[in-house]
């Protein structure tokens, strides 16, 4: 199976269009509050995921055509992953449905395939002996309010740059 692209909106970021690079971090959602005692407690309140994506190609990323005032759906190609010492697991998020999520189990000191299945958000790894750990690994869908994407083109070396930050719905 060839590497998937990036999607938004449905529509396919080309390879011609760069090498994607892609950042997920926390967007918020908790706070540290310092009690009376001195003693440091974590509120959650919800949790959301932003990012970013860039890329430098040969052409646009083709972007410009989708309606951003609606929340859009993000493929990402950034590989997610759990890992312990059992053998079913509950996703964060959704694995995009273009692309099975892979099981890893590691026997020794090296990392070998095994099989996975994901159900409602829950993926099941198959034993196999010697295993000492199990990884889930997955590339996630979301949903995402974004801005179109900054773009700049250099006529020189005939490239064009781009890049989008993007918050989860």
């Amino acid at each position: 199976m060839s590497k998937p692209r990036i999607m938004l909106g449905g529509v396919e970021v080309v390879a011609l269009a760069g090498a994607a690079l892609e950042t997920l971090e926390p967007a918020g959602g908790s706070v540290l509050t310092r009690m009376s005692d001195g003693a440091l407690v974590k509120q959650q309140h919800w949790n959301k995921l932003q990012g970013s994506i860039s890329g430098d190609g040969w052409l646009p990323p083709g972007l410009d055509g989708l309606d951003y005032s609606q929340p859009l759906e993000l493929r990402s190609t950034k590989i997610q992953s759990i890992n312990g010492a059992g053998l079913v697991y509950e996703l964060p998020g959704l694995p995009r449905p273009d692309y099975p999520a892979t099981g890893l189990a590691q026997v020794g000191r090296i990392w070998v395939s095994t099989d996975c299945e994901v159900v409602d958000g829950v993926a099941t790894l198959a034993a196999l002996p010697g295993a000492v750990a199990y990884r889930v690994c997955w590339l996630p869908v979301f949903m995402v309010f974004c801005e179109r994407p900054s773009e700049t083109q250099n006529d020189l070396a005939n490239t064009h740059a781009w890049s989008i930050s993007w918050l989860e719905a």
